[in-house]
């Protein structure tokens, strides 16, 4: 109560620096641990700290909220101090948007179990977004709201002011007076000021620049600003917003792996094309993307299996397929709609191995031989699980999990073991990659703790 009574005795003047400057510390460490959270690279260096710092990114998000619930009843009073600087009001409206924007997407993407997917994909894209252009413009303003811009903006101001002030109240009465009568006495004396003080005028405008110091500075910031981010927020509006699959092409064009013979698409597979075709999937991994040959490959199932069995590749395309359309979600808020996956059931798969009665979980192993993940035999037998081999009629490229990857679509894709090339039933139920690092173990869209 006391520290409440102490805020409101504060004059508004503090009150809104107080405000002002806490909001840029909370802007700096959001976009500090934001930043980190987005680059993929480095999701397997990060651990469990990944878990720790999106905690700590969504506690940031709700002391800014917070801020604005308590710069809400200054906004009128302020927005009337700066009635007359239509500068400081487009700034505040502009920031006011950011920070809402911000907040509103941000809320629905800590809640994203709840959320339709719809709503996080649309939330996630208006949240990067508004950082690629908040994040920025909040640098260029504290550049040219720099104490060291404003003390070169006084002095600029100070020596435009620095000729002789032409006022009554500058000249004392009496001396007022003499100056009158010797302008009577001498009216071509007072000609001869005239002309100096018009000449000198003229000599003054002469040397205004058109452009100050301060100003060229804020220019040069901001130029070096855009030059900076301008190329990586084209890539990254691009990507989000081309529909034409050129992401997906990139992908495969640049495929380190080496699989001979390419798998033959089935006629559903190739004549349906969904949503992967479109290049929406952002690229996470925790290890080096590793690279495979037909060589060398292997894909085996074992474990509490009657029939254990390793595959190389050309025995491994001779499996029967099925094709399949279904949703990808990521649990980081993104989606891609309408997938078409081609490969063999995982239920099938398990039938043909001879699950025995110990076993109770599904184990799976990356090809990167470090990530690994695990159903329980019920999840394991649903209808949509898919040892996948192509997507959209097409190789599943290296860098989306190829040349096989699992799918599980009714589950965040954590789940959907990227490289995949071994499969084990075990009896004890294992915590994979990202579970012993604080996701959730049954990662059901709309229903994972992760």
């Amino acid at each position: 109560m006391e520290s409440k009574r102490g805020w409101l005795k504060q004059s508004f003047g503090k009150r809104l620096n107080a405000i002002h400057s806490w909001n840029a510390w909370i802007l700096l460490l959001l976009t500090a641990t934001g930043i980190v959270l987005s680059i993929g690279a480095i999701r397997g260096d990060l651990g469990s700290f990944r878990v720790t710092l999106k905690q700590l990114h969504i506690y940031l998000g709700i002391a800014s909220i917070l801020l604005l619930i308590l710069y809400a009843p200054m906004i009128r009073k302020h927005w009337r101090q700066i009635r007359t600087r239509p500068n400081q009001r487009a700034n505040l409206v502009f920031v006011l948007a950011l920070l809402l924007g911000w907040a509103g997407s941000g809320v629905i993407l800590w809640q994203f179990r709840h959320m339709p997917p719809a709503w996080n994909n649309s939330a996630l894209f208006v949240h990067d977004l508004l950082t690629w252009v908040g994040v920025p413009y909040a640098v260029y303003h504290a550049i040219s709201r720099s104490r060291w811009l404003k003390r070169q903006q006084r002095l600029e101001q100070a020596a435009a002011a620095g000729k002789p002030p032409v006022t009554r109240s500058a000249v004392p009465a009496p001396a007022a007076a003499a100056s009158v009568a010797a302008a009577e006495k001498a009216p071509v004396a007072a000609n001869d000021a005239t002309s100096r003080t018009a000449a000198q005028a003229v000599i003054a405008a002469l040397k205004e620049s058109p452009i100050t110091r301060a100003s060229f500075l804020r220019l040069v910031a901001g130029l070096l600003l855009v030059i900076a981010v301008g190329p990586a927020f084209y890539r990254w509006i691009k990507g989000a917003l081309d529909n034409g699959g050129s992401a997906t092409d990139e992908y495969v064009a640049n495929d380190g792996n080496r699989m001979l013979p390419p798998p033959e698409p089935l006629p559903d597979s190739a004549a349906v094309v969904g949503g992967g075709a479109k290049g929406n999937f952002r690229v996470y991994t925790v290890t080096e993307i590793p690279a495979f040959s037909s060589d060398n490959w292997k894909f085996a199932i074992s474990g509490l299996v009657d029939n254990p069995n390793a595959w190389n590749w050309e025995q491994f395309l001779k499996l029967k397929r099925t094709v399949q359309v279904s949703d990808f979600h990521c649990v980081t808020g993104w989606s891609v709609y309408k997938c078409t996956w081609e490969g063999i059931p995982l239920k099938e798969m398990l039938a043909a191995a001879g699950v025995q009665s110990s076993a109770k979980f599904v184990k799976f192993y990356s090809g990167d031989k470090v990530y690994t993940d695990a159903l329980s035999l019920s999840q394991a037998n649903g209808d949509d699980i898919m040892v996948a081999v192509m997507m959209d009629g097409k190789p599943i490229p290296q860098q989306l999990g190829g040349p096989v990857r699992l799918i599980v679509p009714q589950m965040y894709a954590y789940k959907s073991v990227k490289w995949l090339q071994g499969i084990e039933l075990i009896d004890k139920e294992h915590m994979g990659y990202w579970e012993v690092r604080g996701y959730d173990n049954d990662a059901w869209v709309g229903r994972s703790n992760a």
